[in-house]
């Protein structure tokens, strides 16, 4: 993206940005626009321009409210600013959201069943050849290893384990190559979809490449996924559920100022008046 002090140059203004007759500073949209990514700049800096409006119109709200917060931290170790406080508070005391109740909530596990499910779980072992891809020379060499490991134990499978602790880069060499038990997410998909074509017992037919190396991998055991009772889902559909209320009724409520309100410079309709900043 353009430097917001080019895109600013490159964009011409006939009129200024103002909501209710507060203007909105060339200064202020150009270092905005940073924060809106576009196609082309004018898209950028309008995007931004609108952003700053909607921002503006919350904030006059508030102060015609005489709407008071302090700062919360936001539950992952970041502290609101004065101003997030200001218009969170706002739309606490403005924008009425219902909590879903449980008819609502068992109707929506009943058509998603397939997002409440348990993840797999396997019990693998594998032997790691470690190579980085982009040093195509030593990637070729563990490549050869890797190989002719895999034909020997093709042969001889029960000496996987022997074989692991001499061959495996992985700390499990140790422990035969065992990496007990794993689920999805805890290792590289590349790996995970291995192991999802593996029969119990079974081998891989070539070594599989990741981000590590080479892996041999074999299939210890599997735990298939089961489906989630609602008693233990029941407070993420309900969050979800208030989630998705809140964002409607909040767009409602944006669009509704953005109706009665006086702007000039840019237009803001549709799914613009949406969005707060």
């Amino acid at each position: 993206m353009a430097c917001a002090s080019h895109v600013l140059q490159s964009i011409p203004q006939p009129e200024t940005v103002s909501v209710n007759g507060v203007a909105i500073s060339r200064d202020a949209i150009a270092r905005e626009v940073q924060h809106h990514k576009a196609s082309k700049p004018i898209e950028a800096w309008q995007s931004a321009a609108r952003a700053l409006v909607i921002r503006e119109l919350l904030l006059q709200r508030v102060r015609c409210l005489g709407i008071a917060s302090s700062p919360r931290d936001n539950g992952s170790g970041r502290r609101e600013t004065d101003e997030e406080a200001l218009l969170r508070a706002l739309i606490e005391e403005e924008v009425a959201t219902p909590d879903p109740d449980e008819v609502a909530c068992r109707r929506y596990f009943e058509q998603n069943r397939r997002r409440f499910r348990s993840q797999p779980i396997y019990a693998a072992s594998h032997i790691l050849f470690a190579a980085l891809q982009a040093q195509a020379e030593s990637y070729a060499r563990a490549r050869v290893v890797a190989n002719s490991v895999l034909a020997e134990l093709k042969r001889y499978p029960e000496k996987f384990a022997d074989l692991a602790r001499a061959h495996s880069a992985c700390p499990s060499a140790a422990l035969g190559g065992s990496l007990g038990q794993i689920t999805v997410g805890q290792t590289t998909p590349e790996f995970e979809r291995a192991l999802e074509r593996l029969n119990l017992g079974a081998i891989t037919e070539a070594p599989v490449d990741t981000c590590y190396g080479l892996h041999i991998i074999r299939l210890d055991g599997k735990i298939e996924g089961k489906d989630l009772p609602f008693e233990l889902v029941a407070d993420r559909i309900a969050a979800y559920l208030r989630a998705n209320v809140m964002h409607r009724a909040t767009a409602q409520y944006v669009a509704r100022l953005v109706s009665n309100a006086r702007i000039a410079g840019i237009e803001i309709a549709g799914a613009e008046a949406h969005r707060v900043s």
